[in-house]
């Protein structure tokens, strides 16, 4: 993984000014998905990951979009290293973006 930032370009107002909070409650549910790994609970990941896939790209977000579907795949099958691998790139992705306005 890398230390260069994603650079996301909106040019809706009210999605800009929501992102913030979005961004927020993604890096807070974080420890939530670890503990949920940690404790091979496939139902709360999969319910994790079904949300991210639903709500990334509304927000512009299609990488996180894509990760939750990575995950909610990942814990149908019960793959620990899939998830564990979506999780970090949950993170990695996270570390790095950076939003910026139109």
């Amino acid at each position: 993984m890398t230390n260069e930032k994603i650079i996301i370009v909106i040019d809706d107002e009210d999605i800009l000014e929501i992102i913030p909070d979005y961004l927020e409650m993604r890096r807070d549910e974080m420890g939530v998905l670890q503990a949920a790994f940690a404790q091979k609970d496939f139902d709360a990941l999969r319910d994790h990951g079904h949300k991210l896939k639903g709500s990334g790209g509304s927000f512009g977000f299609d990488r996180i979009s894509e990760i939750g579907g990575n995950l909610e795949s990942a814990s149908k099958s019960q793959d620990l290293p899939t998830i564990e691998q979506e999780i970090a790139n949950l993170q990695d992705y996270l570390d790095r973006v950076e939003v910026v306005g139109e």
